[in-house]
């Protein structure tokens, strides 16, 4: 006897959040706010109540726009900021946009006394598609990363909304791409080891950007960096439904309008905008993604790296239990988790095998059978069905 199990709908769960939210069922309130790591929930109301991030949990309004970009101005690094004291070099330039579009200002971060060709990261910073700016870079580690792993990062800072809808954002971030893969002897980066990284806004930048470069014949990406990415506009999940955590659906609606304006939401938008939107995401780069179960983008990231990965695209994907959006906390047991998975991509992929991966070109037949496994496929079956599980190595009936 077999059981019929219905297809997944991805919309059918946020609609009964929806529905739950408004109805007042618990159900619908248990699936909007969801659990946090009790360590993170402590530090953070702590600071929250102090004073000190009273932004943490506020939802951003349109009209809010211009003062958190004043608010943000505490997190441009200076200039002691970016030597790291003396470890890094560093220069600002504008460079040519995409096809005679307006100048897009870089900063170059490198290695001090870097002499030979190394890999490089292309970071798209941009936050909630309202922020960016080349020095917002304090307090994200991200000027350690050059130092410590030894690699250089060109940093876009890019047009954002209301004032530039899209495609501004991803002309700007391919326009930095190309300009960095077309001046590696004069920035000393290796041609074939240039990464993109983003994060929140950015990361959905980042991979509008390897989507466009893929679609256009663009510079060669090594690796594809997303950190907790901002990639659907739809609103659809249950994720983008949460409610008392950092960037909730309000201020999501806030940041994909300021880009798309009416256009948000309907037939029209591209997946250069938002990436979820692309049918196919196969021919993309290895992909390193994050998220948390308390992350608004939760469910998008999970869905489009599920997608990437039946597309054949290697995919490293982390979801960090209690975690909201931009809330890891420093200290925490999960923000060292985190850090230190990061940290161990970052060793793989900027080591001497280049990607961290090899092609599996070992004929199947020449594998060792293993005689004490117990993990056994009926290999006579075409559906190759799974019956027995545990152990070491694989061995048919």
């Amino acid at each position: 006897m077999t059981m019929e199990v219905p297809a997944y709908d991805i919309h059918r769960p946020a609609q009964e959040t929806a529905r739950g939210e408004r109805d007042g069922s618990s159900a619908g309130r248990d699936l909007a706010r969801p659990a946090l790591d009790a360590e993170m929930y402590e530090l953070m109301w702590r600071d929250v109540e102090a004073g000190e991030s009273p932004a943490l949990l506020a939802t951003q309004t349109a009209e809010g726009i211009p003062e958190l970009r004043e608010r943000s101005t505490k997190f441009l690094a200076n200039d002691e900021d970016l030597s790291l004291g003396g470890r890094v070099e560093f220069e600002e330039l504008s460079v040519p946009g995409y096809e005679g579009g307006p100048d897009v200002s870089v900063l170059i971060l490198r290695p001090a006394g870097l002499s030979s060709p190394r890999p490089a990261i292309v970071l798209t910073n941009c936050g909630g598609k309202i922020l960016s700016d080349r020095r917002l870079l304090k307090g994200t580690g991200f000027v350690e990363v050059v130092a410590d792993f030894d690699v250089s990062m060109v940093v876009v800072g890019m047009r954002v909304g209301p004032e530039h809808r899209h495609p501004a954002q991803v002309h700007d971030a391919y326009a930095g791409l190309c300009w960095t893969a077309q001046n590696t002897d004069a920035l000393r980066i290796d041609p074939g080891r240039i990464a993109v990284m983003g994060v929140s806004g950015g990361g959905g930048v980042a991979a509008a950007t390897a989507l466009f470069a893929r679609d256009h014949g663009g510079p060669e990406i090594s690796q594809l960096i997303l950190l907790t990415p901002m990639l659907d506009d739809r609103e659809i999940t249950v994720s983008n439904w949460f409610q008392d955590v950092s960037w909730p659906r309000a201020s999501n609606h806030v940041g994909w309008t300021a880009m798309l304006g009416d256009a948000k939401g309907g037939p029209l938008v591209d997946a250069y905008a938002a990436p979820s939107r692309a049918d196919y995401l196969g021919a993309l780069p290895p992909m390193y993604m994050e998220t948390g179960s308390a992350d608004t983008f939760r469910d998008e990231i999970l869905d489009f790296a599920a997608r990437a990965g039946h597309a054949g695209v290697p995919v490293e994907l982390h979801s960090w239990a209690g975690l909201m959006h931009g809330a890891g906390v420093p200290d925490t047991e999960v923000a060292k988790a985190m850090a230190a998975a990061r940290n161990s991509y970052f060793r793989r992929i900027f080591g001497p095998t280049g990607t961290g991966l090899v092609p599996n070109t070992r004929p199947p037949a020449t594998a060792p059978r293993s005689s004490t496994s117990n993990f056994d496929l009926d290999t006579t079956s075409s559906d190759r069905t799974v019956v027995g599980m545990g152990g070491l190595g694989w061995q048919p009936l």
